[in-house]
């Protein structure tokens, strides 16, 4: 009898998983750790301080990238997981059709295409559209984000569409339930999970965003994210250390709320 292949028993895996973790996680600790040096210096730890917090808090720059970076990211959250509903029902409530799985390459083209190519394309339309509008408002964001969040909130919405039993909806289209009434009363609620899933990773994908917005952006438009690459540039201090490990520990409890949702099969 022919040995069965098992990736987790082969010689040397455990120590690699081990390594690439370490190698991963390890600067993310590391900044966690300094953003709590009480020192100016990235280089030399002095003690534990919640100093660069405080900074960081008090820094008006700070709040107002904050406030925009949340403003963007609902908005254009809640319109990529309504379109990727919409889109989610259409091509899962329907029977094959020639043309079904491009559908599916065309809403998933933002995972494909790299970020980069996306973010130069929609720099290219947008500036022809502030010059013809004279507009250059967080319109643009909005739509950008929007356009790019779209594939990460219909991946979930759809796979929780595909385990959804049909029986039901059938069973209410049977009792002559019109098609908004069974959506309303028999699909919305079972798919309910599977959006607030969609809509906490979208969340996510646009409050992350670096490169789209540092190409789409106008003058005094900066998110979180493109504020902290500009501090970079001048140099890392504590202060920005500690926004990252704030944004992390959001991030993270975003991802595991996103996470215990998207499990939730009731």
């Amino acid at each position: 009898m022919a040995k069965r292949f098992d990736v987790r028993r082969q010689n040397g895996f455990v120590s690699l998983a081990i390594l690439c973790f370490f190698l991963l996680y390890l600067p993310i600790a590391t900044l966690v750790v300094y953003a709590f040096n009480d020192n100016d210096s990235l280089a030399i730890w002095k003690g534990f301080s919640l100093r660069w917090f405080h900074v960081a808090w008090n820094n008006g720059l700070v709040i107002e990238s904050s406030i925009r970076s949340f403003q963007i990211a609902a908005v254009a959250a809640l319109l990529a997981t309504i379109s990727a509903t919409m889109a989610a029902l259409a091509t899962t409530r329907t029977k094959p059709y020639r043309g079904l799985t491009f559908k599916y390459a065309f809403i998933n083209q933002p995972l494909m295409v790299p970020e980069i190519v996306t973010a130069v394309a929609l720099l290219i339309v947008f500036s022809r559209i502030k010059i013809w509008t004279g507009y250059s408002g967080l319109g643009y964001l909005i739509a950008a984000h929007t356009a790019f969040c779209v594939p990460f909130a219909y991946l979930p919405i759809r796979a929780r569409l595909e385990s959804m039993d049909l029986a039901l909806e059938t069973a209410a289209a049977d009792l002559y339930a019109t098609k908004w009434k069974t959506f309303r009363h028999v699909t919305l609620p079972l798919l309910w999970p599977g959006i607030l899933a969609g809509l906490m990773l979208a969340f996510v994908v646009s409050l992350d965003d670096v490169v789209i917005t540092e190409f789409v952006k106008s003058g005094g438009q900066d998110t979180l994210p493109t504020y902290m690459l500009g501090q970079i540039r001048r140099g890392v201090t504590p202060e920005i250390n500690a926004i990252s490990t704030a944004f992390l520990v959001l991030s993270i409890g975003i991802v595991t709320a996103f996470f215990f949702v998207s499990r939730k099969r009731t």
